[in-house]
């Protein structure tokens, strides 16, 4: 130690006891704090820096700054001065980087191969030492900053963030605009002569001051090797003793409070939202009083509000807590989800949340349910998981300026002081002289008469009648509220089978009617359990009407048990519940200890076909707007939406499971169900901390269950297939457009469908998506500035692959899908002039990135998942597909190219959908036009399914 150089401060870090990285915690000289991790067993490395600075420091005349350096930041420093130097080393070495800008803080973090640490962390620290700020990419970043307003536009959960802003005070720092667009960072600069680029090196230089940053770094090397890296890269930051500033006057002064805001949503959404003003809650973690009312309030249970509300028809979701404000103040948030009926109670549901409020205050702060929720904290805390390493960095960096150093990594799970009087401080401010309220809904639009500046939000805001507030300020307690009791489900045998041996899931019993695959945990060596139980029926997905159908079974049945299962998910236990295209899926996951008990309940629930009509009614309005919604999602997301479509052999469109909707009745559910129950194949995979003989006992009692109270018609082998892919014919090239009327964008997936999934053709085509992955952003999103999603990769459906690009952006969908062949076409130069050492690199990077090694279980548990619900089996895929990865030649490479993706190959198939405001003529080209996708499926033949592993065929 004696030999680095000196740190100004030291700190001991609270780890959990079974957490076996080492930890250094100190700040540098220049005022940098830094968390040092030390993990020899990690693949991935990973580091994160957080500056304590954001949208709320925006200059007055420049909204958006903020954002906006954060973007610039990765296009070139002055050690490496290539824009995409930095992008171009992370992908070629297994790596990848992102970066947010918030209120308060911009966070930056990157991942790469463990070996790599160096390299990255060098070209990671320029940003904060020399970054250019060149000005030619100024002007061209500054469309890919206005291109992800854009996107934003009609999604409500911005445009309802900005609205609160917009309602606060006028000259407090929370009402800035702040993503920034074309306007705020170019047209209006402009005429007022501003300089953009000089306020943004203005803004670098006095805000990005070592003083206000925390760097957290993790890697395989040893302590002292990271500190020694740490310090001669970062040890150079400036610091400028820049002061982050504390609000304490609130954004909500008495103008902003005692207000119904009435808005108007894109979705057809209805919300009720109460916003109380609090003081900064957040230096009060070690007691962290908010969590004991967000406890109460938010509860699920019996007597809770939620129950109450469910009881009334009035709403079918609740969630009560902080909302994020900023150093010096806060908010305490109701949030509820409204059915038709509870949208015409709005007042009555304020008044019940005011008797819950009143509930909590004559019941006392009670040491026992404080005690449960620090017992539940410590629990988690104890048996916490490891993170990836990109997410443990970014999270630890943004919580090293808000708790202690030496409480960074528990702050969130451990609570040490019962503080009655925080908690009676936080009820003293849930009052309705303190509250503001919004209701969102379609229903508003003819008195919405106002506007919100940057989205265009149509709201109208009114005063809360007096009367109103004087009688929800004198009401009692309810008599059908009552605090939760005791939690039943807190877990308090932690023990670890012994014995485990298998590798992978191994086949422990196989019936005409049920298949059990069985894994022991051999690792994380936690006392929890997975179990994926798919149920497949041929009656579940046969036409759009039993799809919604079992859709709304699966919603009646999580919603009958809520109450129920509430406990169990607050003690970490959790379950899942939900339809499939061929049946049902059941998952369970959490401590092994009360499984049982949860898992017999929900199946005994499953066959008790008895359902309330009242909540069918509710439950199938609300499966109605989400199908409807489905209009108003990005544009991107409706290309993939309608590739699925067009290639698989049955998916039933959002138009065809609306049209089946008034079949849809609480009548027809009931004679479908004993249909659709009395024709069931099970197949499961028990994996964590359960033996053999437990995993068969608990799948025989799921099986006993079914058959005591519906006779089984076993499927035959053939009812048991997965859907199929449809092949493109070979040189053929599709195109199918459709408009979205929401967004002012453009959208584009070109798919070219390659082949039936097998280990070599899986790994050519790997290889080639990460050779061009790099370069398809740095060309398309980077120097074209087409528009903020562009993405290239693998798709996988039904056991068939192909290439896909994606672009979402302002510029027509035909445009899009020229610059797309026009990157391609480009790629074979790139991969002509590719050095070996460069192919390598790709090798290198993509084997990396193959054999990355779970996190934690529920990652393993999705390995093993996936392949047993696709019926591929290949528990090995990893290995055996990165062992092979190294036989493939650069000379391979190309010719895939030149086979499958160059505009002339032979064996080229080309679906492209285009999605755009408005449906516009196409121009005469070699694609053929794909008008009627149903009509489309006659004239094409379906690939074979891949050969599940160790197939006797």
């Amino acid at each position: 130690m004696s030999s680095l150089p000196t740190i100004r401060e030291s700190y001991e870090i609270i780890k959990s006891e079974r957490d076996q990285r080492l930890y250094r915690c100190f700040k540098l000289t220049n005022e940098l704090k830094v968390l040092l991790t030390s993990d020899p067993t990690t693949d991935k490395a990973a580091a994160a820096l957080d500056v304590h600075v954001g949208t709320m420091l925006d200059p007055a005349d420049l909204p958006g700054l903020a954002h906006f350096c954060e973007h610039m930041l990765f296009l070139g420093t002055d050690k490496y001065q290539e824009e995409n130097e930095y992008s171009k080393f992370l992908s070629a070495h297994g790596g990848s980087s992102n970066a947010f800008t918030s209120s308060e803080n911009t966070n930056f973090y990157f991942d790469v191969a463990a070996e790599h640490l160096s390299g990255a962390l060098d070209r990671f620290a320029q940003f904060f030492l020399c970054p250019l700020f060149t000005s030619s990419a100024t002007d061209r970043e500054m469309n890919a900053v206005h291109s992800e307003h854009e996107k934003n536009l009609n999604a409500d959960a911005w445009r309802l963030h900005q609205l609160e802003r917009a309602l606060s005070k006028p000259d407090h720092d929370f009402n800035k605009f702040g993503t920034g667009n074309r306007l705020t960072l170019e047209l209006q600069p402009k005429e007022k002569g501003i300089n953009v680029r000089e306020k943004l090196l203005e803004f670098h230089d006095r805000y990005y001051s070592a003083n206000i940053m925390a760097l957290v770094v993790i890697g395989k090397e040893s302590l002292d090797e990271l500190q020694e890296m740490v310090i001669d890269l970062f040890g150079k930051v400036a610091n400028t003793n820049v002061k982050v500033p504390e609000w304490l006057d609130h954004p909500f002064g008495p103008e902003q409070l005692q207000k119904r805001i009435f808005v108007v949503p894109k979705k057809d959404i209805r919300q009720l939202t109460l916003v109380w003003p609090t003081p900064d809650l957040l230096p009060l973690y070690k007691g962290n009083p908010v969590h004991y009312m967000a406890h109460l309030l938010g509860h699920e249970g019996p007597g809770s509000l939620l129950s109450e509300l469910k009881t009334r028809g009035w709403s079918n979701a609740l969630v009560a807590g902080p909302k994020g404000g900023a150093k010096g103040f806060g908010f305490f948030s109701v949030s509820v989800d409204l059915t038709p009926e509870g949208l015409d109670h709005v007042d009555d549901i304020v008044k019940l949340v005011y008797e819950c409020i009143e509930l909590l205050r004559k019941e006392g702060i009670q040491r026992w349910i404080f005690d449960e929720c620090r017992d539940l904290g410590a629990m988690q805390f104890r048996f916490k998981e490891k993170e990836r390493p990109s997410s443990f960095v970014s999270s630890v960096a943004s919580s090293m300026h808000d708790y202690e150093p030496e409480h960074v990594l528990c702050a969130n799970y451990i609570i040490t002081e019962f503080r009655p009087d925080w908690i009676e401080n936080i009820l003293k401010c849930l009052v309705p002289a303190m509250m503001r309220m919004t209701i969102v809904a379609k229903h508003f639009e003819p008195i919405a008469t106002l506007r919100e500046h940057w989205y265009g939000t149509e709201y109208q805001i009114e005063d809360i009648d007096p009367v109103l507030i004087a009688e929800w300020s004198t009401v009692d307690a309810h008599h059908s509220l009552s605090l939760p009791p005791p939690n039943e489900f807190i877990p308090t045998d932690f023990s670890l089978i012994e014995g485990a041996e298998a590798e992978e899931p191994q086949l422990l019993k196989e019936t005409p009617f049920s298949k059990l695959w069985h894994a022991p945990d051999r690792q994380f060596l936690l006392p929890k359990v997975f179990m994926s139980m798919h149920f497949r029926s041929s009656m579940a997905y046969f036409d759009p009407l039993s799809a919604n159908l079992t859709s709304l079974f699966t919603d009646l049945l999580r919603d009958a048990l809520n109450e129920f299962a509430y406990a169990a998910e607050l003690a970490g236990l959790e379950y899942s519940f939900k339809n499939t295209s061929y049946g049902l899926l059941l998952t369970f996951r959490g401590y092994h200890h009360k499984l049982d008990k949860l898992m017999m309940r929900i199946m005994e629930r499953m066959v008790d076909d008895k359902f309330d009509a009242k909540r069918f009614e509710i439950l199938k309005e609300n499966y109605k707007r989400m199908l409807e919604n489905f209009s108003a999602e990005q544009p991107y997301q409706h290309a993939i939406y309608y590739t699925n479509v067009i290639t698989t052999e049955v998916m039933w469109s959002k138009h065809q499971l609306l049209d089946a909707l008034p079949l849809t009745t609480f009548e027809a559910l009931t004679r479908f169900l004993p249909e659709m129950l009395s024709r069931l194949h099970l197949e499961t995979l028990a994996y964590g901390n359960i033996d053999a003989k437990n995993a068969l006992r608990m799948v025989e009692q799921v099986e006993s269950i079914i058959q005591s109270k519906y006779s089984q018609h076993l499927l035959q082998p053939s009812q048991l297939v997965n859907f199929r892919q449809f092949a493109l014919g070979e040189g053929e090239s599709f195109t199918y457009q459709d408009a979205n009327q929401v967004h002012d964008m453009s959208a584009v997936e070109s798919y070219f469908q390659c082949s039936v999934q097998d280990t070599h053709s899986n790994m050519l085509l790997e290889l080639f998506a990460q050779v061009i992955f790099e370069p398809c952003f740095n060309i398309l999103r980077t120097q074209e500035q087409l528009g903020y999603i562009v993405f290239s990769g693998v798709r996988r459906q039904g056991g068939v692959q192909g290439l896909r690009l994606i672009v979402q952006s302002d510029k027509t969908a035909s445009y899009l899908d020229e610059r797309v062949e026009q990157f391609l076409a480009d790629m074979d130069k790139t991969l002509q002039e590719m050095t070996d050492e460069e192919f390598y690199q790709h090798v290198s990077s993509l084997r990396t990135r193959i054999l990355e090694k779970p996190k934690k279980m529920s990652e393993q548990n999705s390995k093993y998942w996936t392949e047993i619900f696709a019926q591929h089996y290949n528990f090995s895929r990893d290995q055996v597909e990165a062992d092979h990865l190294q036989t493939i030649s650069k000379e391979q490479v190309i010719q895939f190219y030149n086979t499958f993706v160059r505009s002339d190959a032979p064996e080229r198939k080309k679906l492209v959908v285009y999605i755009s405001p408005k449906i516009q003529p196409l121009e005469p080209t070699k694609a053929k036009v794909v008008t009627a996708i149903d009509e489309w499926k006659k004239t094409h033949s379906l690939y074979p399914l891949p050969v599940p592993c160790n197939s006797k065929l």
